[in-house]
C-alpha cells in the first residue's frame, strides 16, 4: 500500500484511467487515496462511477488536498497545469508526469522551487496492465520518491529508471514502440490473408506469436539473436523469410525508423 495520505491524478483519459485502474486492482491505493481532476464533466461522472474515486473540476483544489500529484495530460497542456496548481503546490509534495518530451527542468521552471519532479515514459499496453513505464527524477527527488513512483507504475507492468538523457531514446524504443510492433503484426497478418487464412485466424496467430516471442526473451534470459538461431534451420522455411528481411533492409529500416523518432523527441524536448 502506498504510504501517502492522498493522490491527486490531473488528467483521466485513457492513460490515466489505466495508472489508476492499475493501482486499484493490484492494492496498492485505496479509492479514498485518490482524488481526479478532469475538464471533461462526461469523464469526470464516468470515471466517479466506474472506479468510485472523488472527482473535482478544479486542479487548484485538488492540488492543495493531495500530497502526490500525478499529471496525466497532454504535452501541451502541461503549461496550463502547472500555472492553475503554481499557488497550491509546495517542496513537500511530489508531482509525477507523464508527458512526453516534457523534461523535469521544464517543470521546475513552472513550479515553485525545490518541489520534487519526477518525469515517467509509460507505453500503451498499461492499459492491460503490461506496460512499460520509466522513470527519471528531478533535481530535488529523493530516494524514497523514487520508490513511491516506482511501486506505482509496477501496479501497471514493467518499470526502470534511467538518466533523463536516455529519456529520449526510451520515448523511441518503448514509448512509440507499440505502433512499430502493431504494423508488424498487421504486415503478417496481411501475409496470412493473402495466403488465404481468414483475418481472424491470421491476426491471431501474428499476436500470439509476437506475445509468446516477447514472453520467451523476457522469461529465458536469453539474447533474441540466440533464439533467431534457435529457430532457423538449415535450408528451412525460416532462412528464406530472414534472407528476404535482409535483402529488403529490414534491420536497417527498423533501426533507422527508432533512430528519426530519438530526433523527434530531441526536437520536441528543445521546446523547454
Amino acid at each position: 500500500m502506498l504510504d501517502i495520505k492522498k493522490l491527486g491524478v490531473i488528467g483521466l483519459g485513457k492513460m490515466g484511467q489505466a495508472i489508476v485502474a492499475g493501482m486499484l486492482k493490484k492494492q496498492v491505493i485505496t479509492p479514498n487515496q485518490l482524488m481526479g481532476c478532469d475538464a471533461s464533466e462526461d469523464i469526470r461522472n464516468r470515471v466517479s462511477e466506474s472506479l468510485g474515486i472523488q472527482m473535482v473540476s478544479d486542479a487548484k483544489k485538488l492540488a492543495s488536498a493531495c500530497d502526490v500529484l500525478l499529471l496525466a495530460v497532454k504535452p501541451h497542456h502541461i503549461k496550463m497545469v502547472c500555472d492553475d496548481i503554481y499557488d497550491s503546490v509546495h517542496p513537500n509534495q511530489l508531482v509525477i508526469s507523464v508527458a512526453a518530451a516534457i523534461s523535469t527542468a521544464y517543470m521546475e521552471k513552472r513550479l515553485p522551487k525545490d518541489v520534487p519532479v519526477i518525469r515517467v515514459m509509460p507505453n500503451t499496453p498499461a492499459l492491460i496492465n503490461q506496460g512499460m513505464s520509466v522513470l527519471c527524477q528531478g533535481k530535488s527527488v529523493r530516494k524514497h520518491h523514487m520508490a513511491l513512483a516506482m511501486e506505482m507504475f509496477e501496479a501497471v507492468g514493467e518499470t526502470a529508471s534511467v538518466d533523463e538523457k536516455m529519456m529520449d531514446a526510451v520515448t523511441a524504443i518503448s514509448g512509440s514502440g507499440p505502433a512499430y510492433m502493431f504494423l508488424m503484426l498487421e504486415a503478417m497478418a496481411d501475409a496470412g490473408l493473402k495466403m488465404g487464412l481468414p483475418k481472424p485466424l491470421a491476426t491471431q496467430l501474428a499476436a500470439q506469436t509476437m506475445l509468446g516471442s516477447a514472453k520467451l526473451v523476457m522469461e529465458s534470459g536469453e539474447m533474441p539473436v540466440k533464439l533467431k538461431d534457435d529457430v532457423t534451420t538449415p535450408a528451412g522455411t525460416t532462412i528464406e523469410g530472414l534472407v528476404e528481411f535482409e535483402n529488403n533492409g529490414f534491420r536497417s529500416t527498423v533501426i533507422n525508423a527508432v533512430l528519426k523518432a530519438k530526433e523527434r523527441s530531441e526536437q520536441l524536448s528543445q521546446n523547454d
